[in-house]
């Protein structure tokens, strides 16, 4: 007797499309967000949290306001192609995987580093605390596409090559 009324198979179906949803939604929110910072009302709304990090602080001794963010939406974007890529390149979802997980590493630090940010009555703490979430979801899919450039490939996922004349 089956000990649950979906099975093993359905089971495993439902974890491959969750895995793809979180893929999915995680270079969702990153596209937007990414895309966001190329515009002032984003480049205003970070300064803050950014100028009191001892990670990323330090962008605007070297760049103005706007393009510190530019810069972090780039890596944003950057994130998001290769996570929509990485079922067809791995190594590009290895890389996806990477800079979202340093993406939400870095804006979770951010908690440490905002005086007041956790304050009753400041929304910014409860804004960032999403990004735990988000961080999971990165690590989820770098261990994955990791997985999925280690794994051999079937013969038959492999492209031809035309015959030689």
């Amino acid at each position: 007797m089956n000990p649950t009324p979906l099975g093993l198979r359905r089971g495993q179906q439902l974890q491959t499309l969750g895995a793809t949803l979180l893929r999915l939604s995680l270079a969702f929110l990153l596209a937007l967000f990414g895309t966001f910072k190329f515009f002032r009302f984003e480049a205003d709304a970070i300064q803050p949290l950014v100028s009191h990090s001892p990670l990323v602080g330090w962008m605007y001794a070297v760049f103005s306001v706007r393009t510190a963010s530019a810069i972090i939406g780039t890596v944003e974007v950057g994130a998001a192609i290769a996570l929509f890529l990485a079922p067809w390149q791995p190594k590009l979802g290895v890389l996806g995987g990477l800079l979202a997980t340093g993406t939400f590493l870095t804006t979770l630090s951010f908690l440490a580093s905002t005086p007041g940010l956790l304050a009753a009555g400041n929304d910014g703490g409860g804004f960032i605390l999403k990004d735990l979430v988000l961080l999971g979801a990165a690590v989820h899919v770098l261990g994955t596409s990791i997985l999925a450039v280690r794994a051999p490939r079937p013969e038959s996922a492999a492209i031809p090559m035309p015959a030689a004349r």
